[in-house]
């Protein structure tokens, strides 16, 4: 609604009539009813403002901050520097700017701060989870397209969820209490659809024992989606559209119309204008189903989403009865940096991939699998006491040493005690592990001509242990 002020009231009927002739409903107001309580009244109202007695043009303008105002007359010029002054007009009116300045108010309506999803609450949405503006485009599409009957093409990669959209679509609509029926064209032979979509009766083909309802007969007064709809075989394209055109339909082996009360949403990832030219997709069909087209985003285009997408998929992971799993920040980030071919597909398949890897633990960056590891971190590898590492290798050597000598016959030098075995004398036990360790290290780093990362490798310890076992032990090359 457009709410004329003026007390020049020629100047403000003729306004009026011109507007209301463009299809702008617009009402003139006196100056003594114009009040706050009266623009809430109306929504999405715009307000023009022209000459009045008191010249309180400025009040009125700075009391109502989310409004917007168009100016009427020269003499108002210097209120343009006020925030939620848009423009102003003069006569002669110019249809053209005129038209531009109403536009210019819808966005200043629309954006207002502490709106949320174009005036629709975000909450309302089921499954739609993100806050880039890719997601906000494609809420604020099907918030509008919901409330009417059109038909809707979402198109999109693989695995970005279009099915999701068709049925928030579903949900938002006047027929939200009725059935939502998906069917994926692709994955039904083309003999096959036909009684798939609309149905048989019985006998009209060999198996058909019984009559059997279609999916346009399930989806009365409901939602159809046909997912995929560029794998469907053209001779099924042309009995689709007729349905399209004639809101009726036979069952196959039947002659009695039925009439369908139905909302046709069909997706697909291909192409349909190249298909078109290909000869694959009827150019009919397309402009049938593409009244209003919804662009799916893919993941790539909105990584800034990843964590919520991985909370929503972490919820639905531990509903199935899963164990719950968290990533890391730099977990989240690395992920964010992956291509995401496969979309939110891909990205569900992992998460569900890691909570039974690692139940009710954390997942860094290096237990992802290696192609979704972007970030550099080195592995952390603990480093225990020095009494457990030594209790530990005392009784592995004693371990193995044991095994050999049960083993086989093995001759020792009784000056050499061995591996494993000890000499009735008693050895220095500290002194005994040092200076074996002493000689494999040395083996170790002779062996890969001091390169300590692989000599360390081999060890089967950090580098930087091997190093400061080198500094304990004064291991150099000299």
């Amino acid at each position: 609604m457009i709410l004329i002020i003026d007390n020049n009231n020629n100047r403000a009927s003729g306004l009026a009539a011109a507007l209301s002739f463009c299809g702008q409903p617009a009402r003139v107001v006196v100056e003594s009813e114009f009040s706050p309580e009266l623009v809430k009244k109306y929504q999405e109202c715009k307000v023009v403002l022209g000459a009045l007695e008191g010249l309180d043009h400025e009040r009125h303008i700075k009391s109502l901050p989310a409004q917007p105002f168009i100016l009427v007359g020269e003499t108002l010029r210097p209120l343009l520097s006020l925030a939620n002054v848009i423009g102003l007009i003069s006569e002669p009116f110019s249809h053209d700017v005129t038209m531009q300045l109403l536009h210019d108010c819808q966005q200043y309506l629309s954006l207002l701060p502490g709106q949320t999803n174009q005036g629709r609450d975000a909450k309302s949405f089921d499954g739609l989870v993100g806050d880039t503006e890719a997601v906000k485009d494609v809420r604020f599409l099907i918030s509008q397209v919901a409330k009417t009957d059109a038909n809707v093409l979402i198109l999109g990669e693989s695995g970005t969820g279009k099915e999701v959209v068709a049925r928030n679509v579903h949900l938002l609509s006047n027929r939200s209490s009725g059935p939502f029926v998906p069917v994926n064209c692709g994955a039904i032979p083309g003999e096959l659809l036909e009684s798939e979509l609309f149905g048989h009766e019985k006998g009209a083909f060999t198996g058909a024992i019984s009559a059997r309802k279609g999916r346009f007969e399930l989806a009365q007064n409901g939602t159809l989606f046909l997912d995929e709809i560029g794998d469907m075989p053209l001779q099924m394209q042309v009995k689709l559209l007729r349905v399209l055109q004639e809101r009726s339909y036979e069952r196959v082996g039947g002659t009695k119309p039925i009439q369908a009360n139905v909302r046709v949403i069909a997706a697909t990832h291909r192409n349909l204008e190249h298909m078109i030219e290909e000869g694959k997709f009827r150019e009919d069909l397309f402009y049938r189903l593409n009244v209003f087209p919804i662009e799916n985003p893919s993941l790539s285009q909105r990584v800034d989403d990843i964590p919520l997408l991985l909370k929503e998929l972490l919820r639905r992971v531990t509903e199935q009865g899963n164990k719950a799993v968290k990533f890391t920040d730099r977990a989240v980030e690395s992920l964010k940096s992956h291509a995401w071919p496969g979309n939110i597909r891909e990205l569900a398949n992992l998460v569900e991939r890691m909570a039974i890897m690692f139940p009710d633990k954390l997942v860094d960056v290096t237990d992802l699998p290696s192609k979704y590891r972007y970030i550099e971190v080195e592995a952390f590898e603990p480093e225990y006491p020095e009494e457990l590492m030594e209790k530990d290798a005392f009784n592995e050597l004693f371990s193995e040493g044991f095994s050999d000598f049960e083993e086989e016959d093995v001759d020792v030098a009784p000056e050499q005690p061995m591996l494993g075995l000890l000499p009735d004398e008693g050895i220095e036990l500290k002194d005994y592990l040092a200076e074996l360790e002493v000689s494999l290290i040395t083996q170790a780093l002779e062996r890969y001509d001091y390169v300590v990362a692989r000599a360390a490798e081999i060890l089967g310890v950090r580098r930087t242990t091997l190093v400061e076992k080198m500094k304990k032990y004064n291991l150099n090359r000299d």
